[in-house]
Parts: structure tokens; sequence; C-alpha cells
């Protein structure tokens, strides 16, 4: 049901696309669980009313899947045309849901003039969704990547890999803890250990297979190491990051962990976080994932929506965009390619906590890691 692609390169036929997104409204289902996001699409807005005469529409979801069951239903019904949606902010399963129903528009998102400037080489996630290639049909706008972070005032030396940090924890009990899996935050802190454990990368690229207690078994011979000197004695745990990094906050511990590189830096510029804190990074490599744009197989307004797509990779969209005042999203461009800005690179902000550490990307793992990972935390810790 996939349609045909839209635009070349040329600048001729891009300006025919502008010409004919002009006068048309673009309806973005996104996330709205978040001020500092909603404030940046109304910018958005703003920006491409003004610049191409496009009307965008935030349709503000708590969960993108409600965007996919009624797109679904649409084509049920038989709505080829004229859908309710123009863009959506995308990845992981509802991503893989609506290709393999063949109910994305594409391929577009590598034809679009600004397409180039995305860092497909140093980040291999711009180009995979949970290891599932893109091939066109979504258009990376933001990475994300797995963070530790720690106060510097309480942590002295800072370990520089799981062996070190373990030594850390033993020598500092109760100062350490990870959120409650099945919490997206704890299960990705399980997929980074894995990450440290696993020599080869491309195994957990893989659907889990029978040799997943030999291939984990390092993992959870560190969390056993571990368990006794966390907080609460491993007995209890964070239901969420926000909950742990609240417990930072209080002094409580003094680590947390994210999926933004950037969260602390949003928060030591609101007061939320003293300015000791810094993030750590494995040298080994760090979990990461990028979040995508699509377009649904009945868009009304394609033209437009690609015009909207385009401005959001834009360096002007994506360095406000990673701006920690304004949002703190990190950028899917590559900085070199990128004008320089009072020497420094546009979309490369400055960040107070994060050390520097240049640390190689690791595409998240196969969604089936996710749920095998989960079940076996659950039956080893899960009612201690």
């Amino acid at each position: 049901m996939s349609r045909a692609a839209g635009p070349t390169k040329t600048d001729r036929d891009w300006a025919q696309v502008q010409a004919r997104a002009a006068g048309n409204t673009v309806y973005f289902d996104a996330w709205g669980g978040d001020q500092a996001v909603n404030r940046y699409l109304v910018w958005v807005s703003d920006q491409v009313r003004l610049q191409f005469a496009i009307r965008l529409v935030q349709v503000k979801v708590t969960d993108i899947a409600e965007a996919v069951t009624r797109i679904t239903a649409e084509a049920a019904a038989g709505r080829r045309h004229g859908g309710s949606s123009d863009l959506l902010w995308i990845n992981g399963a509802n991503f893989a849901s609506l290709q393999k129903a063949g109910l994305l528009y594409g391929p577009w998102a590598d034809r679009l003039p600004n397409s180039g400037l995305i860092d497909t080489r140093g980040n291999p996630t711009t180009v995979t969704d949970f290891q599932i290639p893109t091939r066109g049909y979504e258009l990376a706008w933001g990475t994300s990547r797995f963070s530790l972070f720690y106060d510097a005032k309480a942590v002295a030396h800072v370990p520089r890999n799981i062996a070190e940090l373990l030594a850390w924890i033993r020598a500092h009990p109760g100062r350490f803890t990870y959120p409650r899996p099945p919490n997206f935050l704890g299960t990705s802190f399980l997929k980074q250990l894995l990450i440290l454990t696993v020599p080869e990368h491309a195994a957990l690229a893989r659907p889990v297979a029978a040799d997943f207690k030999r291939v984990t078994a390092p993992v959870w011979v560190w969390l056993d190491a571990a368990r006794p000197f966390l907080w609460r004695h491993g007995r209890l745990y964070p239901p969420s990051g926000p909950a742990q990094t609240e417990l930072l906050a209080t002094g409580e511990v003094d680590w947390t962990m994210s999926f933004n590189p950037l969260d602390m830096a949003r928060a030591i510029q609101t007061g939320e976080m003293p300015d000791s804190i810094r993030r750590m990074a494995f040298a080994q490599g760090t979990l990461a994932n990028s979040h995508f744009l699509a377009i649904p197989f009945n868009s009304s307004h394609v033209d437009a929506a690609l015009v909207v797509a385009n401005f959001l990779i834009s360096p002007a969209a994506q360095a406000r965009k990673a701006d920690v005042s304004v949002w703190g999203d990190p950028t899917v461009l590559d900085p070199t390619r990128l004008p320089k800005v009072d020497g420094r690179r546009a979309a490369e902000p400055a960040d107070p906590s994060d050390t520097g550490a240049n640390e190689p990307l690791v595409p998240d793992l196969d969604p089936s890691w996710m749920t095998a990972l989960e079940q076996e935390w659950l039956r080893r810790y899960g009612t201690q």
C-alpha cells in the first residue's frame, strides 16, 4: 500500500514541491507530554508559516500508538486519501508495525535537500530503527544515547568501564541504583550492560536465540555482585528515571541516568541540579537510538509534510532544538558540515554536564532483547 516517492534533490523539483505546499495544513502527530517540546513546535509552526506559508498543527498525543491505531483503522476502512495525519513523530515498534502493513509513504527521507547533512556515518542510529533499516521511510530528526550522570563532588575517581563502576559501587554502599525494569530506563541500563559485556555487537542486532542465557551471563554476574551494595541493598528500586534523579537531587544517591545526554545540562540551567553534575561515557560503546519523522500512506498534504520535515533537519531548527534552554534534544546533523557561529559549530550546544568523551554509538538492540532481559531480571530480582 506504500505510495511512490516524491521529490528528487534538484532545485527545480524542490521549488515545485514548495510551491505545491504553500497554503496547506500539516497535521503533525507528536508527543505532547513536555512543555519544552510543545514550545519548540510552536516556534517551528511560526517559522514554516512565515517562510513557506504552511500551517502546522501539533496533534498532541500521549503515545504515538494512538496515531498508529487511527491510521490502521483508516486503512481498514479503505480511506486511501485524505487521512487525518500528515506527519508522525515515531520510532521502534510503531514504525515496524506501519511499515510491515505498508501504511507509510515513501521512500522519501534521503531525497530532501537537507538530508545530506545528517551524520549517517558517525551515528548509525540515523538509518536503523531498533535494528530495522529505515530505507527512506523515516527521517531521523533527533538522537538519544544512554547516559550515566554523577556528582563530581562525591565521585572523586570516575569509573571508565563496568569493572571500575562495580568497584566504585562496592566501595560506596547505598550510593548507586537504577530504575526497576520493565521501566524503559531500567531496561536500557540492562541493555547498556549487555553491550559492554558482549564483544560482538552484531549478535545483538539479531533476535534472541537459544544461547540467551550464555550470552547474558556476564550481565547477571555483574548485577549479583552489585546488588547488596545498591541503594536500599537492592531490595527496592526507583520506579522511573525522574524518581532516581530526585534521589540524586536530594543527596540520597550520587548517580542518575537518562536517555538524553543533555538532560542534566537543562537541569543545571534551571537550578534543579548543581553544576557539579557530570556525564560518564563508556569507551566500549554507548546504547543509542534516534527518533524519526514518517508520513502516513494517506496523508492529505504530502508536499507540505516534506517541506516541514526538511525544515526540521535544517541547521537552524536543529541548533535551536539542541539548545538546552529551549529543548535540549541532540542533533542528528554532522557538526563538521555546518557553519561556525562564534567559534562553535551550529547545532553543537555547550553542555556543562558532558565530559566531552566521543564514545562510539551502538544502535539499539533487536526488540526481542528488551522483553527477554526484562523477564529474566524479574525472575531473578523482581520478588527480592
